[in-house]
């Protein structure tokens, strides 16, 4: 099952038909672009196209974009706060693009350390990939893959935004704080990474 955000809405890619605003039986590459479609272009806020040969139209659900990767994480403090950034007026969890021969594990870091000047974050366990579709200016459709890690960190707390790309603030929020202040501020796929993130910590 494969989750991707088009402009904030849901495409879910699945092999049995989910209970969702529309359902898309995949019977070729057009199904897809159908999808793509109703999502940008109408009201419909949520579509499941399913087919039992998932992987085969995920192959060909990524033939329709360019693709690029990302990586970043929930980085924790002891006391559970976890670092939020805030760019553009929105909430986001620390992230950037791959750079060429990177390990996701090394972008993530990277990324965190650049973006909110923490040093010495501790690298734990791989979470979990979104995706989200954009249009570059240029008209490019891209599908990017961004790879989520659960980080610690526990040294002094030095974090300060990174201007020059675009980040005016950065800030540790406590659970409360997230749902009342960083979830109605925040992309889709962030708050889906976070709840994820959260089950995971309950179980």
């Amino acid at each position: 099952m494969y989750k991707v955000f088009v402009n904030e809405k849901k495409l879910l890619l699945s092999k049995q038909s989910e209970d969702l605003e529309k359902t898309l039986k995949y019977e070729s590459f057009t199904t897809l672009e159908i999808a793509l479609d109703l999502l940008q272009n109408t009201s419909v806020k949520e579509l499941n196209v399913f087919g039992e040969q998932i992987d085969e139209i995920w192959e060909e659900f990524r033939k329709l974009f360019r693709i690029i990767e990302a990586a970043g994480g929930i980085v924790n403090r002891p006391n559970g706060d976890i670092l939020f950034i805030k760019r553009l007026g929105k909430w986001d969890l620390p992230k950037g693009k791959m750079e060429k021969g990177e390990s996701r594990e090394e972008s993530a870091v990277r990324e965190i350390e650049e973006e909110t000047n923490l040093q010495n974050v501790e690298l734990l366990d791989f979470i979990n990939t979104t995706y989200h579709i954009y249009i570059e200016r240029n008209g490019d459709k891209v599908l990017k893959y961004t790879h989520w890690f659960e980080m610690n960190f526990d040294g002094e707390d030095t974090s300060k935004p990174q201007l020059e790309e675009g980040i005016t603030e950065v800030a540790w929020k406590n659970t409360s704080q997230i749902k009342s202040e960083v979830f109605p501020s925040t992309f889709k796929n962030i708050q889906l990474i976070i709840k994820e993130f959260w089950e995971t910590k309950t179980k």
